[in-house]
């Protein structure tokens, strides 16, 4: 029988509706994956081997009916950002240690709904606050890729480390996770899968742990392009629980992997060429114009001149909101509850203290800052104009575009420790994402090559809200043509 783990997400739910292996089968195959790799990986922080062989065996019973959902019988891993009613869920930190919800995320409770089985909780950066998923209270992920010039341990991204490196390694199917300014697609860039942020508002909020609630959104990494739509397919809904959540039908995004670009305008942003980017980040982007060409497109040179300040408003807006989220953590009302105090307002700041990381602690005291008399007409209400600048950038283009293609990211995957001294050059790694947050569009990134060190690179595509259809079909486009089949050698 073919390695089971090794199958895309679309064939893997073919097969067992073909009845050519069962969910127990393929799911107990990722249980004994994770077990050899998760020592040396760190890809999940809690594996949930009987809850999964449980539901894998309803799974099994309802396709022995020839019933079942989309999903049904499929392993996925969930990001620890994600409520799951009877398994803790951390956000990746100390403050949230040991909490059991005793309720659903809409995201997962879709994915029960269609059959999918929960392998267990992924590792993440502490409260999604990083680019590397160094800043988790349960320690780094590694990523299962290796440079060529080097042994050293390198970052899967962040802060949805954990679900790139799950998919990469074969340690799920597909993985759910959460993009604020990038963290779906940059790991996936970093791991060689595919990931999609979708339009704000298309995937619920309700039962994820907020980091910044007006740039949060849910979406999947996975291994190709129709795994991806298949995935989203199940996880957006419209939910009356979350007052950001759009009253749109949801379309079956897989009918447009596959169709013909021939005739879409693609758009070639003049400000993503940065002081500084590596030669074969350009030279990719370079290739993926052509190969859209090829396709039948027509390349449009576009300017969105507010992009420089996409980086600064990002790291205004999402510490202003964040301040504001955590601030229920208090050791009061919820949270690490520190043993020793004093007063009352001891109580307060230890407990703050203890459960939050350096990270989180930097960016709530930026977000404070921000928010605070006298400064907040300075920063946070400039921001939020500046935001909207931003937002119009993309307006003005959609008349004469359908798409827009960029980098992913400014450089392949780099060492664990490399960037953590100067956090400023960390936050750089978010400078081709952070515009479609702040403009609440759709984005996704595609495995389109590998740099001289053999590591993989992605090319993003970017479109209109709403319009993941044209995204979904220009990655597709894209996908076919570079033609990325190359998998980390295992080592782990």
């Amino acid at each position: 029988m073919t390695d089971l783990t090794k199958l895309t997400l679309s064939d893997a739910v073919d097969g067992l509706k073909a009845k050519t292996f069962s969910s127990q089968e393929i799911t107990q195959a990722f249980l004994t994956n994770i077990a050899a790799a998760n020592p040396t990986l760190n890809a999940y922080v809690e594996v949930t081997g009987d809850k999964a062989l449980q539901q894998a065996r309803a799974s099994d019973a309802k396709l022995a009916k020839g019933e079942g959902g989309a999903l049904e019988g499929a392993p996925l891993g969930i990001k620890d950002l994600f409520c799951t009613e009877g398994v803790q869920t951390t956000a990746g930190s100390n403050m949230l240690r040991g909490f059991v919800p005793p309720y659903e995320s809409t995201v997962t409770a879709n994915l029960w709904r269609d059959g999918a089985v929960m392998l267990g909780k992924l590792n993440m950066d502490e409260f999604a606050m990083g680019s590397s998923n160094e800043t988790s209270a349960f320690g780094p992920v590694v990523n299962p890729w290796k440079s060529n010039a080097s042994n050293a341990d390198l970052t899967p991204g962040g802060s949805s480390g954990g679900s790139a490196s799950a998919v990469a390694a074969d340690l799920c199917l597909a993985a759910t996770a959460s993009d604020t300014g990038g963290s779906i697609r940059q790991p996936a860039a970093f791991t060689g899968t595919v990931g999609i942020k979708p339009t704000y508002g298309r995937a619920s909020r309700f039962g994820m742990v907020a980091f910044a609630s007006s740039l949060d959104q849910a979406g999947p990494i996975t291994r190709t392009v129709k795994d991806a739509a298949l995935l989203l397919n199940s996880m957006c809904s419209y939910d009356a629980k979350d007052a950001t959540s759009l009253d749109v039908p949801t379309p079956d995004w897989t009918r447009s992997v596959g169709q013909s670009v021939k005739g879409l305008r693609i758009g070639v942003p003049a400000e993503y060429v940065i002081d500084g980017m590596p030669a074969e980040i350009q030279a990719l982007w370079d290739q993926g114009v052509q190969w859209l060409k090829a396709a039948g497109c027509e390349i449009v040179e576009i300017s969105l001149p507010h992009t420089k300040y996409a980086l600064p408003t990002y790291y205004i807006v999402a510490p202003a909101e964040a301040s504001s989220n955590l601030a229920r953590y208090d050791g009061m009302r919820f949270g690490h509850r520190a043993e020793q105090f004093t007063s009352l307002d001891d109580l307060y700041a230890t407990s703050r203290a203890e459960g939050f990381g350096k990270e989180v602690q930097r960016r709530l005291t930026i977000g404070a800052y921000v928010l605070s008399a006298g400064f907040y007409d300075a920063y946070y209400m400039r921001a939020l104009k500046v935001r909207r600048r931003i937002a119009e950038d993309f307006d003005n283009v959609w008349g004469r575009v359908d798409a827009i293609l960029t980098p992913s990211t400014p450089s392949a995957a780099f060492a664990i420790g490399d960037k953590q001294i100067d956090p400023v050059t960390m936050y750089l790694n978010d400078i081709f994402t952070v515009t479609t947050n702040l403009a609440g569009l759709p984005g996704i990134s595609v495995p389109a090559g590998l740099d001289a060190n053999g590591l993989p690179l992605g090319l993003q595509v970017i479109g209109k809200a709403l319009d993941e259809a044209t995204v979904f079909q220009v990655a597709g486009a894209l996908e076919d043509a570079a033609g990325f089949t190359a998998k980390p050698e295992k080592w782990w």
